[in-house]
């Protein structure tokens, strides 16, 4: 069995020494930093199960370095060893998330079983090491990591949660990450949006009916609640649902259970909620579209996705993991981006989030010919005019020789004339027209008129 690992900090290295000793005779895994700052270099590449730090050292103190880690990863334990004068800044860390702190001296075995707690809470040993759950979600972003290690607190909760964010941002993928996250993992995860069906059979399709019970019921169908029992529940869009379904929803969330439609006895269900939405719930409840009382009880713990616009430094990392798809998909041979095509990607607007990056990479590969994808075939996916997006070089190219095209028309290749007319001299005319290929005497005997 992995050891559960701790990052110990602190500028002294005998006192550094004589901590390690003691929690690796208690079974632990001990990485040493000297500084704040080299205990965040520390993180940027591997995650410990909690971090025991000295409040007061040269550079960073302990307070700045808990509000740095706990800013990039909220469900990473931080204890912090303090001295009486600063007991009151520990205490005041608490409440930011701190998870404890003690006083110098410190009792060892005091120490050793808050460390025990810390790592348990974090899911020590194998648990901590396994990102299985979030591998659909492919991120580098720090907003995102953010997001994720609260969605792996909310995980292990039985709380409702609501997932905010644009369309495309990948609401049902962060669902699916809550469920196999969840002691629930190897129940059923049960998704349905609440938009895409019409009213008339969203009642039946959450809750089921018994056979008779409506024109065309020719058996009885236990709806997704039911069929979930145990597992996990997906409202997607659920600011789309009809208000008299809202009531009914209302009922289940407070009741557990659910009465299929036509049936005279309502049916005990365990499941966990998960909804998520792209609409404003506070305005929709403004405007009486959303019940008040439904939305405290499905927004228990809010997850906000941001948009693809806010995590740019995710784009490659993403279209090259699309790429890899989508080549397997269409048996194509494609390595690649040219460079323009990838700065084209990460610049681009990207409406449609996750969603519309995949449909335009879709596109690329279907039509690539060459071994990267250029350019031109990102612009067109994403509906532009390659006019619109050349370099700089290229247009003022482009500009110039069909400038001096126009101008030997104009002239009948009369090279002087295009000189006088250019504002340039002669040798200078010559070397434009070599630049571009252009022959002079092809248009002298030409009809064309200015």
């Amino acid at each position: 069995m992995k050891k559960p690992a701790i990052l110990v900090v602190d500028d002294d290295a005998a006192l550094r020494e004589l901590i390690t000793l003691r929690l690796e005779a208690n079974g632990f895994a001990v990485d040493t930093a000297d500084s704040g700052e080299a205990a965040l270099a520390h993180l940027a590449l591997a995650r410990p199960d909690a971090v025991l730090t000295d409040m007061q050292m040269n550079g960073m103190d302990g307070m700045a370095l808990f509000r740095a880690i706990h800013a990039r990863d909220p469900s990473l334990p931080v204890i912090i060893l303090t001295a009486h004068g600063t007991i009151p800044d520990a205490v005041a860390a608490t409440q930011q998330g701190l998870f404890g702190y003690l006083t110098k001296p410190y009792d060892a075995p005091t120490l050793v079983d808050l460390l025990k707690r810390a790592t348990r809470l974090a899911g020590s040993s194998a648990e901590a090491g396994d990102e299985s759950w979030r591998s659909e979600i492919v991120t580098t972003s720090p907003a995102m990591n953010v997001l994720l290690a609260e969605a792996r607190l909310a995980a292990r909760s039985e709380a409702a949660v609501l997932i905010q964010g644009e369309s495309g941002t990948g609401k049902e993928l962060l669902a699916r990450a809550i469920h196999r996250a969840s002691p629930r993992h190897a129940k059923p995860f049960v998704a349905i949006n609440c938009g895409a069906i019409p009213a008339e059979l969203l009642e039946s399709e959450l809750f089921g009916h018994v056979k008779g019970a409506f024109t065309g019921a020719g058996r009885d169908h236990p709806g997704l609640f039911l069929s979930a029992n145990g597992g996990t529940v997906f409202l997607d869009e659920i600011g789309d649902m009809p208000p008299p379904l809202q009531v009914k929803l209302l009922r289940v969330l407070q009741e557990g259970e659910v009465r299929p439609v036509g049936a005279l006895e309502a049916r005990a269900v365990d499941v966990r909620i998960v909804s998520a939405t792209h609409r404003d719930l506070d305005e929709a409840i403004a405007q009486g579209e959303f019940r008040e009382d439904l939305y405290y009880r499905l927004n228990v713990v809010n997850l906000v996705l941001p948009s693809l616009r806010e995590r740019r430094e995710d784009i490659p990392l993403l279209a090259q993991h699309f790429l890899a798809r989508l080549t397997e998909k269409y048996q194509r041979r494609i390595h690649g981006f040219a460079p323009d095509a990838l700065d084209m990607l990460t610049a681009a607007d990207w409406p449609g989030n996750i969603r519309q990056l995949h449909n335009v990479l879709e596109q690329c590969v279907a039509l690539c010919t060459t071994p990267t994808i250029p350019a031109t075939l990102v612009a067109r996916a994403l509906r532009d005019k390659p006019a619109d997006i050349q370099p700089l070089a290229e247009a003022r190219a482009a500009f110039e020789r069909d400038y001096l095209i126009n101008l030997l028309k104009l002239t009948r290749g009369q090279v002087s004339e295009v000189a006088r007319l250019a504002g340039r001299n002669r040798t200078e005319v010559y070397r434009l027209l070599q630049r571009h290929d252009l022959t002079p005497a092809l248009f002298k005997d030409r009809d064309d008129t200015a």
